[in-house]
């Protein structure tokens, strides 16, 4: 198995070969060699992409593709992150959201040919987050004409994106050199861990007139392949997930008699980091993508050319997710609740008329140091086990849930239009609409709760699976034993989403020479977006309830678990994971026995009483700029300096939960079931009385009438903001020679806040002495703001060669922190009174960040050899306020790839790196505690976040001619079947490790 090594392994990739670089050096005429994502098998093509990068005034990559289905990767991001500054969020080992210079993606704008394009995406978590980053799962790379990667801003550059903007350019019917042309490409794919084949599909038709005034071309998609994760983790039900410290006040069974022989007394214990559960997860699902493009476009002189383009693309990605966990912070806590709460009020255990704590034995502590430089001790392993002669207690879960009806969408239309008015004056006009769409039909699934006298655990290192042992527990398939040990059904859900976000966009620009000394040209333009988001969930009601005794935690009601219809996890579940002996065992029932077992259970109610208010976004936001650009121009010297102006108006609908009435504890409003006319609530007249809000309905054979009071009930507020930023640029480039350039870039950038930092519910207002708060977003958030430097130099010093190197620093302002108390207020019902006052919100906050880096490339060919390697390593060094990392930031990436191309054969090889970052939700809730402070033994440090370990993958890819129309082509992924590894504070706190196996493609190419 490959072992992920140190960074230095990333900085390897480039400076190995620059030490060789006066040896190789030729002195031919360079070619306009620039940096670029190198497209097999043509030479022509790596040109074109190094020229655009060459002549541009500022920092930017450039990935061009002149022949259709040449690209190597798969969608757009595979190439991308090839690119130095560029890095990638990975799911399921195919790179999905992109991230620039040490940022999150969400600070990044994706632009398809100059406007921006709204993807939805196929996983439920994502979907419901409401994140501003775009997926470009969805996007095959065989649709691009050429991208080009923003490193720093112009003005005439569409705002929004702080790090960085990549704008797609697809491609138009009259580049084709022939009349009528095109290609079909159909093959397999293959997942290895899966073990299954799909299908593989795409073809592109291209024709024109004979004068070259008018073409057409259409594009299709239909690519599917199935994929599989096998993960250990720490995740659980309630307060057992995740990782929490010893307390040896509340659990009780750690004393010095159970640790007799250890060499430990019970005080050694406090404070030390504990792991709440040992568990694994199993994941399997299929990516069905479907779509296609349409360009139109009509140039009949020089002057004019009009262009449309239409692209859609969906994928269909039912998902199936199995977890088995364990309870191990519960069970020495002495907690009995069989989803993992841990109140006071939650049911304690019981063993023959007694409660009962697990006890630590055999307790392996080792010493860490955590990412904040604070030392602590590490439980790694332990015997948490019940007192001898203790009758089965909660020990852990089992979950299956099948989400139905998941997929991603996202097309846009545009209608781009470019007018030679004379031979100073060009106008062009840019007219778009985009939607996407995030769906999941029905996530439904089963919990079952585990009953057995203990756990045995030993972490091993970071990359590999932890040692797992149940104690009689039973094995691991539905149903209770006599002794009360196994499995029972305890719980049940199911619930949609849908998420909908689209803009409609015009632009209008204008080009003027002026040659009038430095000044060669003024560019101006205005713009307008109207963007809007919504997303919400909805659940069915359910006939009869799942009750549970408070008093020992069993289930009282008649609720068969069913023994029929699962199956057990893959023999070879867990394989690519390594560790020595574990349980790797698990069972799930089948998607069509959970789709019959929810079917049977819910009962048919009305689209209004499914709705969940309080999960709702709803907003609009308007973008209105102006910008001014003077393009310079004077010997060696280029460049262009201006400046933006951008009006963003924000408008959100925020649900709010109606409090209860003080006096008589209740809410003051009543719920109206479907089959009943609702009335207004006289205390609250927005009150939404119709919506069920998962609030109970069950039939009357349950024995439980409905309670119209029950639940929470929501009324909406609005909120209305409007922020102003203008933005300077400059932009200069000096030519030393024809081969060697420098470029300084300054720039101002702005990011705009996820939409739930806006739009979220609010939580339940409460005043007391001190005063009225409440959690919910912050409508005062200003969008982020950048100040950003660059120096690039580069040395373009044989045919394809290139050396360059680029120094940065951001300066950001904005920078969201979530969980504060701020000073945003917003007017609410005081529930004693029924007076509206003023409340403060308890939300997100904003502060500072700074991003220093390095970028280092080198590529050139082995000599007239057809052999050839391209290379490329960043650093990129954050630092915010509050000494935190930046999320989505890895401080070291690196690209090394070798090439081999001739007449025949093309073939190159190539292994990313990105170093270790914080892996957190796209869009964290903006009351989340993720930047808070926890206490160990007295010290307040900043909480645990959840870090990505190093990794490093190598892809392959190679073309054979077997004539001139016909090519046969090979791709495989993830060659060194990496395994992703997550840690919190350090490397020895294990929080997930997946494993996604390696995928092969082979397709079969005819071009006309």
């Amino acid at each position: 198995m490959f072992k992920q090594k140190p960074l230095a392994a990333a900085v390897s990739m480039a400076l190995w070969s620059l030490a060789s670089l006066p040896a190789m050096a030729q002195t031919a005429e360079a070619e306009a060699p620039m940096q670029t994502v190198e497209v097999t098998g043509i030479r022509a093509s790596m040109a074109k992409s190094l020229n655009v990068k060459r002549n541009a005034a500022a920092n930017v990559e450039v990935i061009t593709a002149e022949d259709v289905g040449k690209m190597p990767d798969k969608n757009l991001a595979d190439s991308l992150q090839r690119l130095p500054g560029v890095a990638v969020r990975t799911d399921y080992d195919e790179a999905e959201k992109v991230s620039m210079r040490g940022t999150n993606p969400d600070m990044t704008m994706i632009m398809f040919n100059g406007h921006a394009v709204s993807v939805g995406d196929w996983y439920v978590a994502d979907q419901a987050s409401s994140s501003r980053s775009t997926s470009l799962s969805l996007v095959p790379s065989h649709i691009l004409n050429q991208a080009v990667v923003y490193k720093t801003s112009y003005a005439s550059v569409v705002d929004g994106g702080l790090a960085g903007t990549i704008n797609v350019s697809t491609r138009k019917p009259l580049q084709a050199r022939e009349r009528v042309s095109g290609v079909i490409s159909g093959g397999m794919s293959y997942a290895e861990l899966p073990g299954k084949a799909a299908p593989d599909f795409n073809a592109t038709f291209n024709w024109k007139n004979e004068a070259n005034t008018f073409g057409v071309m259409v594009t299709g998609f239909a690519e599917k392949r199935y994929v599989r994760r096998d993960s250990v983790s720490r995740f659980a039900y309630g307060t057992s997930s995740g990782w929490d410290v010893v307390n040896t006040s509340t659990m009780l069974g750690i004393t010095d008699a159970s640790l007799a022989g250890t060499g430990y007394k019970a005080a050694d214990l406090n404070g030390v980091r504990l792991p709440g559960s040992m568990s694994s997860e199993f994941v399997e699902s299929v990516r069905d993508r479907k779509g296609g493009l349409v360009s139109l476009q009509f140039k009949p002189n020089a002057d004019l050319d009009v262009t449309m383009t239409a692209f859609h693309s969906a994928m269909d990605a039912n998902n199936h997710g199995r977890l088995t966990s364990s309870a191990m912070y519960s069970m020495l806590l002495g907690k009995n609740q069989p989803l993992g709460a841990t109140a006071a009020t939650s049911a304690n255990t019981n063993s023959n008329g007694q409660r009962v704590y697990a006890q630590i034995r055999n307790p392996v502590i080792v010493n860490e140091t955590t990412m904040y430089g604070h030392q602590l001790k590490v439980l790694k392993g332990a015997d948490i086990v019940f007192p001898d002669g203790t009758t089965p207690q909660y020990v852990g879960n089992s979950e299956g849930f099948f989400r139905d009806g998941a997929q991603g969408s996202g097309g846009f239309l545009d209608l781009d239009a470019k007018y030679r008015v004379s031979q100073d004056l060009t106008l062009k006009t840019l007219l778009s609409t985009t939607r996407g769409v995030g769906k999941t039909d029905r996530d439904q699934g089963l919990t079952l709760a585990r009953y057995g006298t203990g756990i045995s655990y030993a972490l091993g290192d970071l990359d590999d699976a932890p040692y797992v042992k149940y104690h009689n527990a039973g094995s691991n398939q539905p149903g209770l034993n006599a002794d009360g040990s196994g499995y029972t059904i305890v719980d049940r859900a199911a619930s949609g989403v849908k998420t909908v976000d689209k803009e409609s966009s015009a632009q209008l620009d204008a080009e003027y020479k002026l040659n009038m000394g430095w000044v060669t040209q003024l560019d101006t333009g205005v713009r307008f977006a109207d963007h809007k988001r919504t997303s919400g969930r909805w659940g069915p009601a359910f006939r009869q309830p799942i009750t549970l005794n408070t008093v020992t935690g069993r289930v009282t009601t008649p609720t068969p678990t069913p023994t029929s219809g699962w199956i057990p996890y893959p023999g070879d579940f867990g394989s690519n994971l390594d560790g020595g002996y574990w349980d790797n065992t698990g069972f799930s029932y089948t998607p069509e026995a959970t789709r019959a077992y929810i079917s049977e259970n819910v009962k048919e109610t009305s689209a209004a009483w499914e709705r969940r208010v309080g999960s709702e976004i709803d907003m609009r936001e308007r973008q209105a700029s102006a910008y001014l650009m003077a393009n310079l121009e004077s010997g060696p010297w280029s460049g262009n300096v201006g400046v933006r102006y951008v009006r963003t108006t924000v408008d959100a609908n925020i649900p709010v939960p109606i409090p209860a009435d003080p006096v008589t504890g209740t809410r003051p409003c009543d719920r109206f079931p479907p089959g009943t006319t609702p009335t207004p609530c006289a205390a609250y007249p927005g009150a939404i009385n119709t919506a069920g809000d998962a609030s109970a309905l069950f039939d009357a054979s349950s024995g439980i009438p409905f309670n119209p009071k029950s639940g929470t009930m929501y009324y909406k507020t609005s909120s209305h903001r409007v922020f102003n930023n203008v933005l300077p640029s400059l932009n200069l480039r000096y030519e030393f020679t024809k081969d060697m350039i420098a470029r300084f870039g300054a720039s101002r950038t702005i990011g705009r806040q996820n939409y739930n930092a806006y739009g979220t519910g609010f939580g339940t207002p409460g005043c007391d002495a001190s005063g009225c708060k409440v959690t919910g977003p912050n409508p005062d958030l200003k969008p982020l703001t950048s100040d950003n430097f660059d120096l690039a130099w580069s040395w373009y010093f044989a045919p394809r060669s290139a050396v360059s190197v680029s120094v940065f620093h951001s300066k950001i302002d904005g920078y969201v922190k979530t969980g504060t108390v701020g000073t945003s207020t917003i007017d609410l019902t005081d529930p004693r009174d029924n007076t509206v006052k003023s409340f403060f919100i308890n939300t997100s906050s904003q502060q500072g960040a700074k991003i220093n880096g390095l970028e280092l490339a080198y590529e050139q060919p082995f000599g007239s050899s057809p052999w050839g390697f391209t290379s490329n390593v960043s650093r990129a060094k954050t630092k915010v306020d509050d000494g935190r990392p930046m999320v989505g930031a890895s401080e070291w990436a690196g690209n090394l790839g070798f090439y081999f191309e001739n007449d025949k054969l093309s073939a190159r090889l190539v292994t990313n790196y990105r170093g270790e970052y914080v892996n957190s939700s796209t869009a964290p809730a903006p009351t989340a505690n993720s930047q808070g402070l926890s206490t160990i033994n007295g010290v307040a440090m900043p909480t645990a976040p959840t870090m990505a370990a190093p990794v490093t993958t190598l892809a392959f890819n190679a073309s054979y001619n077997i004539s001139k129309n016909l090519i046969v082509s090979f791709d495989a992924t993830n060659l060194t079947n990496v395994k992703r590894a997550y840690y919190r504070y350090s490397e020895e706190e294990q929080q997930k490790l997946d494993a996604a196996g390696r995928a092969y493609y082979l397709n079969l190419k005819y071009k006309f």
